[in-house]
């Protein structure tokens, strides 16, 4: 069980599910949540201000389509950075979207292990958990 996630989604009800479904399958004690790449980058901003005080997460689940600072731009401005020792933070791009060249363009950032297609799955978990 990770001890801290984040997940970076606009959708209040897909955030709900996320939830249920992390608490069911007891693959995380705590998440953290952003609705938008913008809010996410100042969440962490304040974790890196209190290092010595606050958890950092060990999996961001990310979503593409968002206003104000979408998936796409949150990663390029998190992978431009030295947030959290980046060789340690993965990320699991989790969307609606099944663009092939959304795919294709996900494996161009190291850190991005999985894309998959919302909503998220007990079984989906269970797979990632392997890959941990």
């Amino acid at each position: 069980m990770l001890e801290l996630i984040m997940y970076i989604d606009d959708d209040p009800i897909t955030l709900m599910l996320f939830k249920k479904v992390v608490k069911k399958s007891s693959f995380a004690k705590e998440i953290i949540n952003a609705i938008n790449g913008q809010e996410a980058i100042t969440l962490i901003n304040t974790i890196n201000d209190n290092s010595n005080q606050e958890k950092k997460p060990q999996l961001i689940f990310l979503d593409l389509n968002m206003p104000i600072m979408d998936g796409w731009e949150f990663l390029d401005l998190f992978n431009a950075s030295n947030y959290f020792d980046l060789n340690n933070t993965k990320i699991i791009i989790l969307t609606s979207t099944i663009d092939p060249e959304d795919i294709k363009k996900s494996k161009s950032y190291s850190n991005v292990i999985e894309f998959l297609a919302k909503p998220i799955t007990v079984e989906m978990l269970s797979y990632l958990n392997t890959k941990l």
